[in-house]
């Protein structure tokens, strides 16, 4: 057995702290990701814990226990700036609530190939429809007022994605936000923070229920990426939207590439 399968066993056995402490950066990697760009910070986790040696099932909820500390960070940074619409983040959180509800039963029923090759098309997709917003010739670039009955909308398809997927969403609802309700990457990076924190509070509990994911990894990756999430929240509004958007870009080709080639792996392994 390998290093990594080693210390896998260990802490699934029982958490020695010392075995932990390599995930730490990690997790403030992720969080810097997540502070920046309006994700939980699972799209780093899963891959991660995956490469440890975890099923997917089960790296899929670790990823998603950690997402709750990450996001709770960069959402408490915007709103103590004063820079989260409040009536925007109600809506979008109650669609994500009630998307995860609704559906975070459904990914235990999946095999694991089938889990990461819905998540590697999703990001593709994703890769495909996100693209800077470029103003009209006259026009100030500002986003259109926010609506809510669509912003709750996005929540619920995030949700759905959180539940089945053991992501957050966040990669689903800023291009949704962005390309299809013009609102500006600011605004819906930091609406979409929120609502991951509420799609992954509704799924963690649904994953601790039925014994799924591992709550020590969990809170170590979490912890630690809330650290960065909070400091890259601080800074969001430095990069400009253009170079935000394509990061979002090729953030999802990257991750897309990866669960493409894990959900191959597990085919072909299969009898």
């Amino acid at each position: 057995m390998g290093d990594a399968g080693v210390l896998c066993q260990l802490l699934g056995m029982a958490a020695v702290p010392w075995e932990l402490l390599p995930l730490i950066p990690m997790g403030i990697i992720a969080g810097l990701l997540a502070g920046l760009l309006g994700i939980g910070g699972g799209l780093v986790f899963s891959p991660l814990l995956l490469g440890l040696g975890l099923a997917p099932h089960q790296a899929l909820a670790t990823s998603t226990l950690a997402i709750l500390p990450t996001t709770f960070a960069g959402s408490w940074t915007h709103w103590r700036n004063g820079t989260l619409p409040l009536r925007g983040a109600a809506a979008i959180g109650f669609g994500a609530l009630g998307g995860g509800l609704l559906f975070s039963h459904l990914g235990s029923g999946l095999q694991g190939w089938l889990l990461l090759g819905l998540q590697a098309l999703m990001y593709l997709a994703l890769s495909l429809v996100i693209e800077p917003r470029n103003p009209l010739p006259g026009q100030d670039g500002t986003a259109a007022p926010l609506r809510l009955a669509p912003l709750a909308l996005v929540g619920l398809v995030a949700g759905c994605a959180s539940g089945m997927l053991g992501v957050g969403g966040g990669l689903v609802m800023v291009p949704l936000m962005v390309r299809g309700l013009a609102v500006r990457v600011y605004t819906a990076i930091r609406l979409s923070t929120l609502a991951v924190f509420a799609s992954a509070a509704i799924s963690s509990a649904t994953f601790l229920a039925d014994g799924r994911g591992n709550l020590a990894m969990a809170l170590v990756l979490g912890l630690s990426a809330g650290l960065g999430a909070r400091w890259s929240a601080q800074r969001l509004q430095r990069v400009s939207e253009a170079r935000l958007v394509w990061l979002l870009r090729l953030f999802c080709l990257l991750l897309a590439i990866d669960s493409g080639r894990r959900a191959l792996g597990l085919l072909l392994a299969s009898p």
